[in-house]
């Protein structure tokens, strides 16, 4: 909305041509939605705690925890609204791929409200099945996937590139391109809440691999830079870049209020529309290798869960104190803290190294 004021305005006074600039309006982006987070935050979570929108916590877990029974959950809706709100204001609507990743956010950001909401408003320890869940989120991914495959123009719009060789790219065709892009959105939609567990944990992590995303979006949809590093050209995909920095902005300013102690959580409504965000931009520009490297921290998590539910079932016995991973390391000993920072440590390492793959090929 305000690029095409801008543009517009342009017209008569040339200085608005710089609103025409990605990287401008990515700033901006960010700065916006720290602002719009800023302003509703406080507001939301007193509404929250007001009709007792609070947080279940398990008996089973570290016994720290427990002190965190009924901090207000649900906060991932002023993510998602300070995304939306600052996409539409500084995004180029005409851009399809911005759509594609602002729907299907928002597509995955209700299933985890209808999960969230059934959990504390109706009491309901269960919430969503497991079953439903899986089938809406496998619905959004498979309709997505289908409509990317479809209107690809270009061969390497639906190739695996392999980072670190500028030459290897693996024709996927229609069918494999489906099939893996669904198992990225959906797969990093579940990680990132399966990681949400610990104050901070997910969201600063969400913030950098979004920050990182930004970079491969604009390189891969700028014809000089994606040639020059040997990244296949994605046009419109540069767009992505706004909405990366919308969502930078607003996981910073959600951590404002999610850092140790928490005033508020996630809740699925955030961590699974995140995640979905961060896996189809991936897709999209082609990075989904670079996404399971930056993600490391996802994936440990992940296979964490994976491991100690077979080896309980075939064997009996746990691999891991608790699962997912950062339970098990709190048993050990560790303190909340040093979790968190320490993962976000190795996050940062890893994104610092999937950047690098725009120049080691």
């Amino acid at each position: 909305m305000l690029l095409e004021l801008a543009l517009w305005l342009a017209q008569e006074i040339r200085a608005f041509n710089v609103f025409s600039y990605i990287t401008l309006r990515t700033v901006l982006a960010a700065l916006t939605a720290l602002i719009i987070s800023f302003l509703v935050g406080p507001v939301m979570i007193r509404k929250l705690t007001a009709y007792k929108i609070g947080q279940a916590v398990r008996n089973d877990g570290p016994q720290t925890h427990l002190a965190k029974a009924g901090t207000p959950t649900m906060g991932g809706a002023l993510i998602l609204v300070s995304i939306a709100v600052t996409t539409l204001l500084w995004a180029d609507l005409t851009n399809r791929y911005v759509w594609v990743v602002l729907l299907t956010t928002l597509g995955f950001g209700l299933i985890g409200w209808v999960d969230d909401y059934r959990k504390v408003v109706h009491r309901n320890p269960k919430g969503l099945s497991a079953r439903a869940k899986y089938f809406w989120q496998s619905v959004i991914a498979l309709v997505v996937a289908v409509y990317l495959a479809q209107s690809a123009t270009l061969p390497a719009q639906t190739e695996l590139i392999v980072p670190f060789f500028k030459q290897v790219a693996i024709p996927l065709g229609t069918v494999g391109f489906v099939v893996l892009a669904y198992f990225v959105v959906v797969g990093t939609s579940n990680a990132v809440n399966l990681t949400d567990g610990l104050d901070g944990l997910a969201i600063m992590p969400t913030v950098m691999i979004g920050g990182a995303l930004a970079i491969f979006a604009y390189v891969a949809g700028h014809s000089v830079f994606s040639k020059y590093l040997g990244v296949p050209y994605i046009p419109g995909a540069g767009e992505l870049a706004v909405f990366c920095g919308a969502l930078a902005g607003a996981g910073l300013a959600f951590l404002w209020f999610n850092a140790y102690p928490a005033e508020v959580f996630m809740g699925d409504v955030g961590a699974l529309a995140l995640g979905a965000a961060l896996g189809l931009i991936a897709v999209i520009v082609r990075q989904e290798i670079v996404l399971f490297i930056m993600g490391g921290v996802f994936v440990v998590e992940t296979l964490s869960v994976m491991l100690q539910v077979a080896s309980y079932k075939l064997t009996g016995k746990r691999i891991f104190r608790m699962a997912p991973l950062h339970h098990h390391y709190e048993l050990k000993g560790w303190k909340e803290n040093q979790v968190v920072v320490r993962f976000w440590i190795i996050t940062m390492m890893l994104v610092l190294f999937g950047l690098s793959t725009l120049k080691l090929r």
